[in-house]
């Protein structure tokens, strides 16, 4: 971020810390907070994305905002962690790490646990004005099938996540993403594999040619979003990507959110 661009994102976060926002409030449009604080609405987003990875805010709609609501569950602060006496490396390529670690949960004796250590990787829901999302019906060897999957890959060394999003789904489909946000990062076999995968939404893309990775191009398509549960029901939605995406993306649909 620029020095303009991080004053304001200081002035919104104290905003956030302040209460000038409670939990639940939505922000003004972009357009208003772009002509309030003289930023333009590229960089404004960004300020805007960075706020929701950081839990200060969450994605509401089309290209809205609001405070997270307030959780009634505290954290319990009477659970021990475990304790981690080392690890070693039983095999290590460039694709798979797979290691042995000393672990001590809490009264237990200690023993090995196996640890896979795989790539950071981005996921995107392109979403179009019909309420259509930009999906591939692929073959998958390791499950032997076909399903649909929202475009999506690894991390490359000095690309931030965001970067990879946007290149996986032009690579992918040739189409190029608009106005990528953040949605969320999570692990998805958190208790044996450390494999970050973040989430990113865009709304709206450019068709600008054919797909370049053939290797992971498949039939591409977009799928209305009123097909999503059934696909789902289906078994036909392939993984934990794809499924994170598309259940934020209908929870936080027009009326399906609950009013604040």
């Amino acid at each position: 971020m620029g020095p303009k661009t991080s004053k304001v994102y200081e002035t919104l976060r104290g905003r956030l810390s302040g209460g000038e926002y409670g939990a639940g409030d939505k922000l003004p449009s972009e357009r208003k907070l772009s002509e309030e604080l003289g930023l333009g609405r590229t960089a404004l987003r960004q300020v805007l994305a960075r706020l929701v990875s950081e839990g200060a805010l969450e994605v509401y709609g089309r290209s809205s905002y609001r405070v997270p609501g307030v959780v009634s569950v505290e954290q319990p602060h009477d659970v021990e962690p475990w304790r981690i006496h080392g690890e070693r490396d039983v095999y290590d390529n460039e694709w798979v790490k797979l290691q042995l670690w000393d672990v001590e949960p809490p009264g237990v004796e200690r023993f090995e646990h196996h640890v896979v250590r795989l790539q950071h990787v981005a996921v995107t829901a392109v979403l179009d004005d019909r309420d259509r999302v930009l999906m591939m019906w692929r073959y998958r060897f390791v499950p032997q099938r076909f399903g649909w999957e929202l475009p999506g890959g690894i991390v490359d060394e000095g690309e931030t996540a965001a970067e990879a999003a946007a290149r996986e789904v032009l690579e992918e489909t040739g189409w190029r993403p608009r106005d990528l946000e953040h949605v969320v990062t999570f692990q998805p076999m958190v208790g044996m594999v450390d494999s970050p995968h973040e989430v990113f939404l865009a709304r709206g893309a450019e068709r600008v040619g054919e797909p370049t990775d053939a290797e992971e191009a498949g039939h591409i398509e977009w799928v209305p979003l009123s097909d999503v549960p059934g696909l789902m029901a289906r078994g036909d939605l392939m993984g934990a990507g794809t499924l994170v995406a598309l259940l934020h993306v209908l929870a936080n649909r027009p009326g399906l959110t609950s009013s604040r």
